[in-house]
Parts: C-alpha cells; sequence; structure tokens
C-alpha cells in the first residue's frame, strides 16, 4: 500500500512538472499560430480574371486594394470592370456594380453581349448593378454640408452606395468623371466627398475599381488630380492612335503593396471573349500626347 501511493505521488509530481514546462511552450505556439494568422491576411492577393492582366501582377493585386482605371472614351474602362465583376461573381464573390452614367440594363446588355451569364449571377445574389444618380449625391453632400455649417459628415451618404443587406467584396464605380461634374460649382466639396469615398472603401475592406475618363493619351489621371493619389493603384488605357488605325493598350503605373511588370503592353476587346491583354507585346511609340 505504501508503494502505491508513493507510487501516485511521484506521478502526480511528474505530470505537475510536465504541464509546468508545457506553459511557456504553449505560448510561444500561440504566438506562432496569431503571427502566421497575419501573416495569412496580409498575403491575401485577389486576381482579376481576366486573360493576360494577372500576368502583369507578381503576385495579384491585394485585396481590398482601390484602384483607379483611367482612360480615353472607347479605351475599355467600361467593358474591363464588367469582366472584372462577372469573374468574381462567377467564382462564388459578391460584386457591386455603382453606375453614375448608364443604365442597369444597357450595362447588363454589355454583359450578355460577351455571352456572361449575368441574369444567373443575379438570381444567386452574387451581383448587382445599381444606377445612381450623380446630381443626387451632391445635392445630398451640400446639404449635409450646409446643415453641419461646414463640418461635413458623409458616412451616411457614403454607405448608401451600397443596397441594404448586399456585403461585396468588389465595388465598381462608374464614374468619377460624372461625379466630379455633378460637383462642378463647388470642387472642394467634391475633393472631401472623394477622400470620404476612399476611406470608406478601405474601411470595408473591399476591392474597388474606380473608372475615370481621361484624354487618350492622359498626363492626368482624375478629374481633380487627387484621385491617383488617394487610389492605392491606377491602371491605364490607351486608345493609340498609329496612322489611320488605332492600338489598344494597357499599363499598371502604380501599385502599393504590390510588385508588377512596368510596362505598356497591347490589348484588344474580342468579340464574346471582352478584354484579352498580351503581356509580351510591349507597346513602343505613338503615345505622344494627342491634344
Amino acid at each position: 500500500m505504501f508503494f502505491k501511493s508513493s507510487s501516485k505521488k511521484v506521478e502526480a509530481t511528474i505530470k505537475k512538472e510536465i504541464t509546468k514546462q508545457r506553459k511557456p511552450i504553449k505560448k510561444i505556439l500561440s504566438k506562432i499560430k496569431h503571427v502566421k494568422r497575419i501573416v495569412k491576411l496580409k498575403d491575401d492577393w485577389v486576381k482579376t480574371g481576366v486573360n493576360g492582366l494577372d500576368a502583369l501582377f507578381n503576385k495579384g493585386i491585394p485585396r481590398g486594394t482601390s484602384m483607379l482605371i483611367a482612360g480615353g472614351p472607347g479605351s475599355g474602362k467600361t467593358i474591363l470592370c464588367l469582366q472584372i465583376l462577372n469573374n468574381a461573381a462567377a467564382r462564388g464573390e459578391n460584386g457591386l456594380y455603382i453606375s453614375l452614367e448608364e443604365s442597369e440594363d444597357r450595362l447588363k446588355k454589355h454583359m450578355e453581349d460577351f455571352n456572361w451569364d449575368v441574369k444567373s449571377l443575379e438570381k444567386k445574389g452574387l451581383l448587382k448593378i445599381r444606377r445612381i444618380d450623380p446630381f443626387l449625391i451632391s445635392r445630398n453632400v451640400e446639404a449635409l454640408l450646409a446643415k453641419a455649417k461646414g463640418e461635413l459628415r458623409m458616412k451616411l451618404e457614403v454607405s448608401e452606395l451600397i443596397p441594404r443587406g448586399f456585403k461585396p467584396k468588389w465595388i465598381f464605380i462608374d464614374s468619377l468623371t460624372a461625379l466630379s461634374a455633378a460637383f462642378r460649382e463647388n470642387s472642394d466639396t467634391y475633393r472631401v466627398y472623394i477622400e470620404q469615398l476612399f476611406r470608406y472603401l478601405e474601411k470595408i475592406g473591399v476591392t474597388s475599381f474606380l473608372i475615370s475618363e481621361t484624354e487618350q493619351i492622359p498626363t492626368k489621371y482624375s478629374p481633380s488630380g487627387v484621385e491617383e493619389f488617394l487610389a492605392d493603384g491606377v491602371l491605364v488605357l490607351y486608345n493609340i492612335r498609329k496612322g489611320p488605325i488605332r492600338e489598344s493598350a494597357i499599363e499598371i503605373l502604380k501599385l502599393r503593396g504590390g510588385a508588377h511588370q512596368k510596362k505598356i503592353v497591347a490589348m484588344e476587346i474580342a468579340d464574346k471573349k471582352g478584354i484579352v491583354i498580351y503581356p509580351e507585346q510591349e507597346i513602343i511609340g505613338g503615345l505622344e500626347n494627342e491634344s
């Protein structure tokens, strides 16, 4: 009996000592897991799914990035954004397209022209296209500004861009040029609003694409000139005139937090395919400003 009780005491003492020794190890392991989780969050990249475009990015686009899509008329900005929207929704990631110009029906028709199944994705709740009057935004913002006596509080107005109950991972705004025009009489208010908009998109963690209408060979990439600094990345679409014809091209001008190829490459808008980019076909010459 004595030996049995003594043996139990020794066993209990050993277990206690092992537990004591394991405590710091458990703490280290929990820290390692925490670090791994942080690294995973930082190393979260998204793909556009556009033929050739993803090859221009080293790993992809950091999730939660705001991308300014700049280019002249007919350069393919809207088609590119609709294509990325379609690809994201097809992968099961909710996307919202906010149009400040074209109607919902017209945009859906563009997508159907390329055989993108917009109706099916809408029914599944993966895709929404919403048209908003930019002048309604400007009037509401100016009314808020007047009511606040110079202190602009736009949390409500910015959040109302997204339909209630819908939680998109991707947001597209087409276009900042139309929005800027609605604030024509008060450019300072537009700048404040646009800053709040970028902050809001960052806060909710969506990957966003904001279209900006420019010259065919732009030297300025946004309506006020500040949007390209607020955006995490700038993607420029060119419609280059070479004699009697025009060539489409694309360039990643900048991307915070992500490596990318620094060159202008060929692009085309193909029937039934949408945007196709050729990463190996560099464009040389023809980039002189046409104005």
